[in-house]
């Protein structure tokens, strides 16, 4: 039996909320699954993703194929990292300080996402919109008109008669 980690939908219309599971990968994605895993919730800010990593790795030892979203939630939660560095036989000390230096490296990308989302901010309430733009702006006047003297053509009066 071939099992894959994936997730399947639950919620409402509208509220998607998945779990995250390992399912024989002829299954149908909400069919009957082995084992449930983990959960997420994309509707919170930010995403909640939760992982029992005890059971995924024991999966992920028993051969179990992750898809490419449950692949990057775990990646998300350094589960992947870990599996990783567990592959490479290091021991559990070394796993553990490579894992801290990845989490202060997922800290500081953080800070810098916000801080451009903040500067981003600033500079969009600097911009003044369209209207602003059309109540700052000065009209500039029309030209005066050209006048043009010593006429010499003269167009005759239309009289509506075509006579040939």
């Amino acid at each position: 039996m071939a099992v894959k980690l994936r997730l399947t939908r639950m919620g409402k219309k509208k509220q998607p909320f998945y779990r995250i599971i390992a399912i024989d990968s002829r299954a149908r994605r909400d069919g009957k699954y082995v084992e449930k895993i983990g959960h997420y919730n994309p509707l919170t800010n930010p995403a909640e993703i939760v992982v029992d990593e005890e059971k995924t790795f024991r999966w992920l030892k028993n051969g179990a194929i992750p898809t490419d979203t449950v692949k990057s939630l775990l990646s998300k939660k350094g589960i992947l990292l870990k599996w990783n560095l567990m592959k490479k036989g290091l021991n559990e000390a070394q796993i553990d300080e490579e894992y801290k230096k990845w989490e202060v490296l997922q800290l500081e990308r953080q800070k810098r996402e916000e801080a451009l989302a903040a500067q981003a901010k600033r500079e969009e309430e600097q911009i003044p919109s369209k209207e602003e733009k059309i109540t700052v702006e000065e009209t500039v006047p029309e030209p005066p008109a050209v006048v043009v003297e010593n006429q010499t053509e003269s167009i005759p009066p239309d009289t509506g008669d075509q006579a040939s």
